[in-house]
C-alpha cells in the first residue's frame, strides 16, 4: 500500500518543519528523516534533503547513514570508518547524554525505559554467572593455586575488594585439564591497553598478538591505533612481563619467547591474579629494564664516567 504526500504536508505525522516534494511513500524506498527521525520518502525525491544532507566526510555523495553517537552523516562504510578514526568515535549512542526538558520527547522516554531494562538484564545475568562468584570463595582460590603450582607457576591472589581480584576471570577446565587465563596486553608506545578473557594456556604469544599487531589479521580500528607496531618488523617486537615482589626502585622485567605457549612462558614465575604483558619495540627507547641487562648498562655508564673524569 502506498501514500501520496503533498509539498505542504508535514511528513511522518510529526513533521520536521521542512517542505517535502510530492513523492510516493513506499516501505521499500522510504528512509528516516534526518531531522525528525520519522519515515519519509526517499531523499532523492526531496531536493531540500538531498542538497542539505551530504556525507560530512567526503562531501560528495548523498548521506545514507548517521552515527548514533556524534550525529555525523556518512555515505559508505569507508567514510564511516574514516570518521570514527578522525573523531575517535565508537559509533555507540550515548544513552546517558543530557537532554533538556524542552527537547525531551516520547522517543527519549522510550530510550530511557529500554536502557533501564538493559541494566536490569545485565545485572541479572551477572548474578547468575558462576564465574563471577567462584573467585570470591576460598575453596576455588585454593584450587587455582594448587593447579598453578603443579604447572610450576606461583599464583598469588589479592583480598576481596581489589580491582584485579574483581577483574580476574581465570578458570581451570577440569575436563580439558588446562588453564584459561585472564590476560592484559599493554602497548606503552601507543598508551593502549586490551583485556583478553579465557585465553587457553597452550596458545602461543604470537597467536595472541596477531589480532593486534599483525598488519593482515588485525582489526582495522585497532591496527590504526597500534600503527607504530604494525609497521614495525616482527623481529623488533619484545614481550615483557614485570617481575613481582621487587622493590620500587629496582623494577625488572622478564623477556618472554613469542614462539612458545603462554604456559611455557609463565612457568617458574610469580603472577599476581593474572598475567600482564608489555609489548615494546627494540628501536624505541623505554624505561623498562630486562633482568640481566641492567647490570651491563650500569657498567657501561660507569666506565664512561671514569673515562671522562
Amino acid at each position: 500500500m502506498s501514500f501520496l504526500y503533498r509539498p505542504s504536508q508535514k511528513v511522518g505525522g510529526r513533521g520536521c518543519g521542512g517542505e517535502h516534494s510530492e513523492a510516493v511513500f513506499s516501505s521499500r524506498v522510504c528512509r528516516a528523516c534526518p531531522l525528525c527521525l520519522w519515515w519519509v520518502p526517499s531523499m532523492r525525491a526531496c531536493p531540500i534533503l538531498s542538497a542539505s544532507f551530504r556525507c560530512e566526510t567526503c562531501s560528495e555523495e548523498e548521506a545514507k547513514y548517521r552515527c548514533p553517537r556524534c550525529m555525523k552523516y556518512s555515505c559508505s562504510l569507508l567514510c564511516v570508518k574514516k570518521h570514527k578514526l578522525a573523531l575517535s568515535c565508537n559509533g555507540i549512542r550515548d544513552k546517558t547524554s543530557f537532554i533538556s526538558v524542552n527537547e525531551f520527547t516520547d522517543l527519549n522516554l522510550l530510550s530511557d525505559y529500554r536502557f533501564l531494562e538493559d541494566v536490569g538484564r545485565t545485572a541479572d545475568a551477572a548474578a547468575r554467572d558462576l564465574s563471577v562468584h567462584r573467585p570470591t570463595t576460598n575453596k576455588f582460590i585454593n584450587y587455582l593455586r594448587n593447579r598453578a603450582r603443579r604447572h610450576n607457576i606461583n599464583l598469588k591472589t589479592l583480598p576481596i575488594g581489589f580491582t584485579k581480584r574483581r577483574e580476574n576471570s581465570t578458570i581451570f577446565n577440569k575436563k580439558e585439564q588446562k588453564f584459561y587465563w585472564h590476560l592484559k596486553l599493554v602497548f606503552p608506545h601507543c598508551h593502549a591497553e586490551y583485556t583478553l578473557k579465557r585465553v587457553p594456556e597452550d596458545k602461543t604469544l604470537t597467536d595472541i598478538l596477531k589480532p593486534y599487531i599483525d598488519p593482515v589479521e588485525s582489526d582495522p580500528v585497532v591496527c590504526q591505533r597500534l600503527k607504530i607496531y604494525t609497521m614495525s618488523p616482527q623481529s623488533d617486537v619484545r614481550i615483557l612481563m614485570k617481575i613481582e615482589n621487587r622493590k620500587q626502585n629496582s623494577i625488572r622485567y622478564n623477556e618472554l619467547d613469542a614462539s612458545r605457549s603462554l604456559l611455557e612462558n609463565l612457568k617458574n614465575k610469580v603472577i599476581i591474579e593474572y598475567p600482564t604483558l608489555f609489548v615494546v619495540l627494540k628501536k624505541l627507547k623505554n624505561d623498562m629494564v630486562v633482568l640481566g641487562q641492567g647490570k651491563h648498562i650500569f657498567i657501561s655508564c660507569y666506565s664512561i664516567l671514569r673515562y671522562f673524569s
